[in-house]
């Protein structure tokens, strides 16, 4: 059974960085996650245009696909998940808000897991700020030859 209260203390508090940036999640469900970054001064990359830092737009692209794919593991508490891959497709600056990051799980293969990610500002969601596909590899404990 998946303890989603895991997920969401291991996704805002467990990880320093994310809970530094104040990570939230504001939907969980196996398959599906949605994060969230409340707007903070430090977290301007462009100090002229007062635009979000990619960087920040890529962690929080990072984490909402791999937390995604990791709600796909058969045994989650005892699976790893870490990133292989990601793309991120930058299409419009980030604005001075909540940052929001939509995952979806693609596909979870027996090493691998494949998520696509939007992130938007929630005042105007449809307006994508970014787009990512990211790629984890799975790591599970080996189940028990039940042959022998």
């Amino acid at each position: 059974m998946l303890d989603l209260n895991v997920f969401r203390q291991l996704a805002e508090e467990l990880i320093p960085f994310n809970k530094w940036l104040g990570v939230k999640v504001e939907h969980l469900a196996r398959g599906h996650v949605t994060l969230s970054i409340p707007w903070r001064e430090e977290l301007i990359g462009d100090p002229i245009r007062q635009a979000l830092h990619g960087g920040l737009i890529s962690t929080l692209a990072d984490t909402a696909g791999g937390l995604c794919v990791w709600t796909e593991i058969e045994n989650p508490m005892l699976g790893r998940v870490s990133t292989v891959d990601l793309r991120v497709d930058y299409l419009r600056p980030g604005r001075r808000e909540m940052l929001v990051g939509d995952a979806t799980t693609v596909r979870v293969g027996a090493k691998l897991g494949w998520a696509d990610v939007r992130l938007y500002h929630p005042s105007a969601a449809s307006e994508l700020v970014a787009t990512a596909r990211g790629v984890y590899a799975l790591k599970t404990p080996k189940q028990p030859n039940r042959d022998t």
